[in-house]
C-alpha cells in the first residue's frame, strides 16, 4: 500500500462492534444532578474528529497528519463515527463525513463535518452540526523520506462550542497546522502543530507501521491549549490514541481506533473516545499516450 493511500483503520468485525455499542442516544448519568463533564462538541479545543484519516496506515488520531498530499484528481472520501464517554455523560457523533480531493500538484481541499446526535432529556449536547473544518493542504516538501505540508484552515463551531466561548468571540475561526512526516520502510513518523485565531496552540505527535500490504498499526499522542485572557480560565486537553487499520482487496480501507485523555479535567473534556469507520479512494483514471505508426 502506497505511503499517499488514505485507506484507513481497523478490522471489520471492530466497526460492526462499536456499531452495536454506540445509543441512539447520549445519556447522561447525572442522577438529576447537572453533569460534570464537558463533551468534545461542547469545547471550543480541537476534538478528535478534526482530521480525518491521514495517508496510509495512520489513524484519524487528534489533530496529527502526515506530511503527504494526494494526487492531482484523486478524491478520498471518509465516513465514520465516533463515541465519547465521559464520567457521568456520553456524546455520539454519526456520522462523521471526510473528504479530500487533489486540485493540484502539491495542493489538495479538506473538509470533516460531523453530525452531533441529540442528547437524551437534554443531559447531553444539542445536535446538529457539530465544529467543522475546511482547508487547503499545500506541500512544502514533497522527498520520498521526508514530507513537509502546512494546511491553512477555516473552523466553523458548532452550537454547543459557541456556548463555550468568552463574550465577543466569533464563531469562525482561523488555524494554521503544519505537519512533518518521515518514512523508512514499512514504518513512518509524523508531528503537527498549529495554531488558532482564538489563541488555542495544539501539537502532536505519533507514528505508524505497515505490518503487512493490509494491515497498519498506529499511536498517536496530542495536546491542544487554550487560555481565556478575559475570564483567566485555562483549557488543556491531552489524549493519548492508537488505531488498526485493514484494507480490504482493492478497497475499501475499514478502521478503528481508540484515545484516551491524560492528565485533562471533565471541564475539558476527559473521557474516552472510539471511532470507527470506512474510508474509500478514488484515482483519476490513467491516460495512456498511444504512437501513430509512421505512414
Amino acid at each position: 500500500m502506497s505511503g499517499r493511500r488514505h485507506v484507513s483503520i481497523a478490522m471489520a468485525s471492530a466497526v460492526l462492534a462499536l456499531a452495536v455499542a454506540v445509543p441512539v442516544h447520549a445519556q447522561g448519568k447525572s442522577g438529576g444532578k447537572g453533569p460534570k463533564s464537558s463533551p468534545p462538541s461542547s469545547s471550543p479545543l480541537p476534538s478528535q474528529t478534526a482530521i480525518g484519516p491521514v495517508s496510509g496506515a495512520a489513524a484519524p488520531l487528534a489533530w496529527v497528519d502526515d506530511g503527504s498530499v494526494l494526487t492531482p484528481g484523486a478524491v478520498s472520501l471518509t465516513i465514520s463515527m465516533m463515541r465519547w464517554s465521559g464520567v457521568d455523560l456520553s456524546e455520539v457523533d454519526v456520522p462523521v463525513i471526510d473528504v479530500s480531493v487533489g486540485l493540484a500538484q502539491r495542493v489538495q481541499f479538506g473538509a470533516s463535518m460531523p453530525r452531533v446526535v441529540a442528547g437524551a432529556d437534554g443531559a447531553g449536547p444539542p445536535g446538529g452540526m457539530g465544529t467543522s473544518y475546511f482547508s487547503t493542504k499545500i506541500a512544502i516538501l514533497t522527498g520520498e523520506f521526508v514530507k513537509l505540508a502546512v494546511s491553512p484552515m477555516i473552523e466553523v463551531l458548532g452550537e454547543a462550542a459557541v456556548q463555550a466561548l468568552a463574550p465577543g468571540e466569533g464563531r469562525v475561526q482561523f488555524g494554521v497546522p503544519v505537519s512533518l512526516e518521515v518514512t523508512q520502510g514499512p514504518a513512518r513518523v509524523f508531528a503537527s502543530t498549529g495554531f488558532f485565531s482564538r489563541g488555542v496552540w495544539f501539537a502532536g505527535g505519533g507514528s505508524s507501521v505497515q505490518v503487512t500490504p493490509r494491515v497498519g498499526v498506529s499511536l498517536s499522542f496530542s495536546r491542544s491549549r487554550a487560555k481565556d485572557d478575559t475570564t483567566g480560565v485555562s483549557r488543556d486537553r491531552r489524549e493519548l490514541s492508537g488505531g488498526v487499520s485493514f484494507l480490504l482487496n482493492p478497497q475499501p480501507g475499514v478502521f478503528a481506533s481508540i484515545g484516551h485523555t491524560i492528565a485533562t479535567t471533565d471541564e475539558n473534556g476527559a473521557g474516552t473516545s472510539i471511532t470507527g469507520g470506512v474510508s474509500f479512494l478514488l484515482n483519476p483514471p490513467r491516460v495512456v499516450a498511444v504512437r501513430k505508426k509512421k505512414p
